[in-house]
């Protein structure tokens, strides 16, 4: 998104920098379900996920079945830096991020991870997606215990194995508290739907997975 701090109603004119010759829609990239999950259990389990613009990475795990909620917010920095005004100087170390609560016992963390590869972002791209340049738009997982971090180790390295994508995956494994962003971030899809980024660029995404992913979509 643009990296300016104003409220939605402003925001909705400010966006409108997307340009007529930008790539066509995102597709859904045919990738194999990680050979190695995390085995479920009791109560619902949390994923922290980075992938460029929060606003479309919470719409489309929105969509999953077996997802209770998802927040947009900022992961990798510290506390007191974790507000949209400070991260947008690309100096505070977070990365835009999503974290999602989920049923287990309705959708692993495997599939997640899948649908994170697939259609929500393109691992491929370092420190950016599409428009969006700047550290805070990387590609980083945040795994919540041992078996998150075993599970999406191993997937990294079956998607390289398998050559998934013409370039390298960039995607890293990171440490670090998630924290909330504003209240105008929350639900900003749903709240948006004819804004301008919004239909450039995430409405394909979730798209492309509802086509993609049917017996996941909600």
């Amino acid at each position: 998104m643009l990296r300016i701090a104003l409220p939605v109603a402003a925001l909705a004119g400010a966006l409108l920098f997307v340009s007529a010759g930008a790539s066509s829609a995102e597709r859904a990239v045919p990738i194999p379900a990680p050979a190695a999950d995390v085995a479920p259990t009791k109560g619902p389990q949390v994923a922290v996920l980075a992938g460029g613009c929060f606003w479309g990475m919470e719409a489309v795990f929105q969509s999953v079945k077996g997802v209770q909620s998802v927040t947009s917010g900022y992961a990798g920095g510290a506390r007191g830096t974790a507000t949209y005004d400070q991260v947008s100087t690309e100096r505070t170390g977070h990365a835009e991020a999503v974290r999602i609560v989920y049923d287990p016992h309705k959708v692993s963390y495997g599939t997640l991870l899948r649908v994170y590869f697939s259609v929500a972002h393109d691992p491929t791209q370092l420190n950016r997606q599409t428009p969006d340049v700047g550290p805070s738009y990387r590609s980083a997982i945040f795994p919540q215990n041992a078996d998150q971090r075993r599970v999406a180790t191993a997937y990294i390295a079956q998607l390289t194995r398998a050559k998934a994508y013409p370039k390298p995956i960039v995607t890293k494994l990171e440490t670090g508290a998630f924290y909330p962003a504003e209240a105008y971030h929350q639900d900003f899809f749903w709240r948006n739907p004819t804004h301008p980024y919004i239909v450039r660029w995430d409405k394909p995404k979730v798209t492309a997975f509802r086509n993609a992913f049917p017996q996941l979509a909600n």
